[in-house]
């Protein structure tokens, strides 16, 4: 049997006692899934963004991320443009996710469709130190592509 993961305690504020608190699907889940509170229709090529009626308290040293959901991607051309988006500690407002159909044909998302997960990820600070000059490595200044495809 495998580690259990560290747990941590995330308050909500829901917009209306009918939306469900976010729920892990199976017992490996990385993340939870966040619904849409909106029918609307996305046009091939359009971005939208969508309330959840979600508002959160991410423990200080956290931050939420929302992920596309693979299906979504896929199956119906749903992609999260800035995934993962990030959802900082200190925000409190309603959790909203940018969605662009990517397909060719519309999209009819509905009240409560699953549109993303949500997954808690430790975030490290970092303390920046000004130096003259950076070590070297192997890889030096290579970037986009120069380690190849295979």
């Amino acid at each position: 049997m495998g580690a259990v993961p560290e747990e941590i305690t995330v308050k909500i504020w829901r917009e209306a006692n009918t939306i469900e608190i976010p729920q892990y699907a199976t017992p490996g889940s990385a993340g939870v899934d966040l619904c849409s509170m909106k029918y609307c229709i996305i046009k091939p090529g359009e971005l939208t963004l969508i309330p959840t009626g979600i508002r959160l308290a991410i423990p200080e040293g956290y931050e939420g991320q929302i992920r596309p959901r693979s299906g979504l991607a896929l199956n119906q051309r749903i992609i999260i443009p800035n995934a993962p988006g990030t959802i900082d500690s200190d925000y409190r407002g309603e959790i909203m996710v940018m969605l662009l159909n990517m397909g060719t044909e519309p999209f009819s998302l509905s009240f409560g469709d699953r549109i993303a997960q949500l997954v808690f990820v430790p975030v490290a600070r970092a303390k920046f130190e000004p130096v003259k000059e950076l070590d070297q490595t192997k890889r030096g200044y290579g970037g986009f592509g120069s380690t190849g495809i295979r």
